[in-house]
């Protein structure tokens, strides 16, 4: 889902530097509603394991350029169901500066353009979330229906955000729309993987579950 310099530049950069900043301040209103639920320290602690685990799936996980963009495993709706969407977008934001900052310098220029790409979807399947799944269903009683719809939706919408600023930057030239539509058809192949991520990660929480409540995860893994 990385955009690569160049492709949007310039006066252009203009819409990215909105985007980001509207994506920040929705996290700032999911902030406040989570904190409604958990205490601070918690708060704090899922963001920085949302941050660590992000670095890990950029970084660690494969990833290989294809089209216009790469193909990373973001595992977006995994840090959604364990951590919540606030700590999720602050994880992500943060896991992507830490590597543009020490690993790839040269992603740093694309930061607000690449952070709405992955922030935009997330809060999508949040809205997904509170409409498809039951108020008396926790996140570890999930079925595999269930992930795949959000899967598809936090996919599909990192897909669509890469395609419009590839088209943005760079127009419909047919060189363009076929390095997107094969970036898009590659990326797609994640959503085969990413709902059995969830499963596990969903099946793995559920045997470790605590006797009370844990700062390490949000309270709706748990509670219905």
């Amino acid at each position: 889902m990385h955009i690569e310099p160049g492709i949007v530049d310039g006066a252009k950069m203009v819409l990215a530097y909105g985007t980001a900043a509207a994506a920040a301040a929705y996290t700032v209103k999911l902030a406040l509603d989570d904190l409604k639920h958990h205490h601070a320290g918690s708060f704090a602690l899922r963001s920085v394991i949302g941050a660590a685990t992000t670095f890990v799936f950029f970084e660690i996980l494969p990833h290989f350029p294809v089209g216009i963009s790469e193909v990373h495993f973001i595992l977006g709706t995994t840090l959604f169901l364990i951590f919540g969407a606030a700590p999720a977008a602050l994880g992500l934001a943060l896991g992507l500066l830490v590597q543009g900052m020490f690993f790839a310098p040269t992603d740093l220029p694309m930061y607000f353009v690449n952070v709405t790409t992955l922030l935009m979807p997330l809060f999508v399947i949040d809205t997904l979330a509170r409409r498809v799944i039951p108020a008396d269903t926790a996140y570890v009683d999930l079925k595999y229906a269930d992930v795949l719809k959000l899967s598809l939706a936090y996919q599909g919408g990192v897909v669509v955000w890469v395609a419009f600023w590839a088209i943005y930057g760079h127009g419909f030239g047919a060189e363009n729309m076929a390095s997107i539509v094969s970036f898009g058809a590659a990326y797609m192949l994640v959503v085969l993987i990413e709902p059995v991520a969830d499963l596990v990660a969903l099946a793995l929480a559920k045997a470790l579950r605590p006797s009370g409540q844990t700062a390490l995860v949000t309270r709706r893994l748990y509670a219905a």
